[in-house]
């Protein structure tokens, strides 16, 4: 394993998981912008717009490196001066309000010291769903598949994981979950062969815990009532990447591309001045959810 085979798997997930999209999408094509980064690297911003049932999705790849900037934790840095990171990351926002967005990303890391060539490096990564609707059986699909995989794995704990996708993706100024979770690691240092491992098994099933449910979902009628609360719950998913998301602080200190590292946010989102829906609406058994105890989905 070296930063090389990482980077071209990574690609090679980008290619795989966009033609997947495609091929559902039966509409829309993904454009691909192809930039560079003035300190060493560059990237593959991969774009969706306006397709028959996905509103916008990106699927981005980078590999960048240089010094690293001053100001980046020292946990991310490790007090080394050089610095390498390349990853992929994707998000797809469904048009129809009861398909939940999904995030992944999958990212390496490593810092070296010039005085001592020293290098630490290690994984991060994980992925997460964000539904506008509460259907359960979608829930538990999605959360089956990430054990499975999990389970595959003696590196991988699932349970902590899980745990840290719940805290991680939350809203505190909100008191609000951003969905219903998924995975997250973080600063995997140790058995970095069997992590990497895992982290390509669970590359190659992002798709089959995602399209099973965008294809129950994505012909369900819906009207402007539905596509308000779509609205103004993806409003909530732009609070999270903007305010807490330590994805995007890294990219904008290290001088990543800012059309690239925003092209997460939705096309179209809504901040309705202290709306709650109707009690004992579906809306409202959503937001319950959200502000409750995260659930095991098991």
């Amino acid at each position: 394993m070296n930063r090389h085979e990482i980077e071209a798997w990574y690609r090679r997930l980008q290619a795989s998981f966009a033609a997947a999209i495609e091929e559902f999408d039966k509409g829309g094509t993904f454009e691909s912008d192809i930039w560079s980064r003035g300190g060493g690297g560059g990237g593959d911003t991969r774009v969706l717009s306006a397709g028959r049932h996905i509103e916008k999705a990106a699927v981005n790849f980078s590999a960048v490196w240089g010094a690293t900037p001053a100001g980046l934790p020292d946990r991310v840095a490790a007090a080394g001066d050089r610095f390498y990171a390349t990853g992929v990351s994707i998000i797809v926002h469904p048009t129809n309000p009861h398909a939940p967005t999904f995030h992944a990303n999958l990212r390496y890391f490593e810092s070296s010291s010039s005085a001592s060539g020293t290098v630490t490096a290690w994984f991060g990564g994980g992925t997460d769903l964000t539904p506008y609707y509460l259907y359960e059986d979608d829930a538990r699909h999605f959360h089956r598949v990430l054990r499975a995989t999990c389970d595959r794995h003696e590196v991988a704990d699932h349970r902590a994981w899980k745990e840290g996708c719940d805290r991680y993706f939350y809203l505190p100024h909100r008191g609000e979950a951003r969905g219903i979770g998924g995975l997250f690691f973080d600063h995997l240092t140790g058995r970095l062969e069997e992590v990497w491992a895992f982290q390509q098994d669970l590359g190659t099933q992002l798709i089959a815990a995602y399209r099973p449910i965008l294809e129950r979902r994505v012909e369900t009628s819906y009207g402007a009532a539905e596509r308000r609360w779509h609205e103004i719950r993806r409003g909530r998913y732009v609070e999270f990447n903007l305010v807490w998301d330590r994805g995007t602080k890294f990219g904008l200190d290290t001088g990543g591309r800012t059309e690239s590292i925003l092209g997460s946010l939705p096309p179209r989102a809504r901040w309705q001045y202290a709306y709650e829906p109707d009690p004992g609406s579906p809306e409202a058994a959503l937001l319950d959810l959200l502000r409750g105890d995260p659930r095991a989905w098991e």
